[in-house]
């Protein structure tokens, strides 16, 4: 991978990750731009972790009380033999690993599926249009009001369902996730940070098998221009994130629509003429 190729790569994915438009499938089109050929799941996985890191700088203040809270949570589990009454940040950590439960199946079970769709991209340009309906459809929906204390273990199991089908490239992760929250009548911004949050197991295990894979003697290694790639997405991550959260609150969605039926069509017409 050239450092121009790692730079534009690391923009797209810091950008995509978090408007709702499909990183992985923008990923994929670049990769068949560029000719990358050998390596495209485990350059995904390497550029997603730099949005993990904009995450954690947005939210650092959030996830710090949150990791206390469990530990804290976890400690009087096992100095009392009772769990007590949970407050919102103990129950935010339950919730998002219980809705990472069906992700982890998900992902590990189409593994190499997913990997093979990076080489095709008919299949992300009719992705491209289911996103795009789902985002039309959630526009439409009703105002939530369900704040985290009123969020159920089968609204969790729900959302972490709706990350999972969003593995397969075209499928908007934030987009499906948020979609799941607002079909579940979160409130806005809970099914905002509920969806960045839960990306972060599922991120963390999709690097840790990437390192493992490498550290196995994969074909492909961690290069310098990769990690410039991660530090642009990690940068343009962090103003995605602030954007969508504005654009969630005037209800701009289907915008995002439009833009992704249009690539969607150019796509697939491209393919079949």
């Amino acid at each position: 991978m050239s450092w121009l190729e790692a730079i534009i790569l690391g923009l797209f994915q810091g950008i995509a990750e978090f408007l709702p438009i499909s990183s992985s499938g923008h990923l994929a089109l670049l990769q068949q731009f560029f000719g990358i050929t050998e390596g495209n799941l485990f350059y995904a996985e390497m550029l997603h972790f730099g949005t993990l890191i904009s995450i954690i700088i947005v939210y650092f203040k959030d996830i710090k009380l949150m990791i206390i809270e469990f530990l804290r949570l976890i400690s009087t589990i096992i100095k009392e033999r009772t769990i007590p009454d949970l407050n919102q940040y103990q129950k935010f950590v339950l919730l998002i690993l219980v809705a990472s439960i069906p992700t982890a199946i998900i992902g590990l079970s189409l593994e190499n599926i997913i990997e093979s769709m990076f080489t095709t991209i008919l299949p992300i340009g009719i992705a491209f249009i289911i996103t795009g309906f789902l985002l039309w459809f959630s526009e439409k929906k009703g105002k939530g009001n369900k704040k985290i204390e009123d969020v159920t273990i089968k609204d969790s199991l729900f959302v972490g369902l709706m990350q999972g089908v969003a593995i397969f490239p075209g499928i908007s992760r934030s987009g499906s996730t948020i979609v799941g929250a607002l079909l579940r009548n979160f409130d806005r911004n809970l099914a905002t940070e509920f969806s960045f949050l839960l990306s972060i197991p599922a991120v963390l295990g999709s690097f840790i098998l990437g390192i493992r894979d490498v550290l196995k003697g994969s074909t492909v290694s961690i290069e310098l221009p990769i990690i410039i790639g991660v530090i642009i997405s990690a940068i343009a991550g962090v103003f995605a994130i602030k954007a969508l959260v504005k654009i969630l609150e005037n209800k701009k969605l289907h915008y995002f629509s439009i833009y992704l039926w249009i690539i969607g069509i150019i796509i697939i017409v491209s393919q079949l003429i």
